[in-house]
């Protein structure tokens, strides 16, 4: 049976993974939702998750405002945005069906990519309700990665001590310490 540490760790894996992969293909492409992705498209994917926001353009124009360097490295929003969704797409992939240390790191990489929009949600004055999505799934993020990177609980191994051919347990197993109970 698999122990609690592990069912969570798999479910939240999953959970995570799938939205990723669900809001990178968005910002990649109209098949799973036009609406969202036409937002996505007008807002050039500088907030990296989509919010349905009547004042999408305005907003576009103050991201552009507080990240002037990357119009002077030559990124287009257009380029961000899908960098951004193959990402997304990437590390939830990787999430969803990798087992072992890679699938930490796709968590690690969407960790920083949470923790970046957070950022740049505040350093525009977004109201809270603009990036709360970003905030809880961060956090998802960092208790997978907490969970993930807690060593496993292993059961004590009994000693034995060999006297006269009896097997006896080591004094410190055999007596419960000053101040505990032993339950059997």
């Amino acid at each position: 049976m698999a122990s609690p540490r592990t069912i969570t760790i798999v479910a939240l894996s999953v959970a995570l993974g799938l939205f990723f992969v669900f809001m990178g293909t968005i910002k990649l492409t109209p098949r799973l939702s036009r609406d969202a992705y036409n937002e996505m498209k007008e807002r050039q994917g500088i907030s990296l998750h989509f919010n349905l926001a009547a004042e999408a353009k305005r907003a576009y124009k103050s991201y552009v405002r507080a990240l002037p360097m990357l119009k002077k490295m030559g990124v287009s929003s257009i380029l961000l945005r899908k960098s951004i969704g193959a990402l997304e797409v990437a590390c939830g992939i990787v999430m969803t069906l990798v087992p072992g240390r890679p699938k930490d790191v796709a968590n690690f990489l969407l960790l920083l990519l949470v923790l970046a929009v957070l950022f740049f949600h505040q350093l525009v004055g977004d109201p809270l309700k603009r990036y709360a999505h970003a905030l809880v799934f961060g956090i998802l993020l960092t208790c997978r990665l907490l969970i993930a990177r807690q060593p496993e609980e292993q059961p004590p191994e009994k000693r034995i001590l060999t006297v006269n051919g009896e097997e006896q347990p080591l004094i410190q197993d055999a007596a419960p310490e000053k101040g505990k109970m032993k339950v059997s």
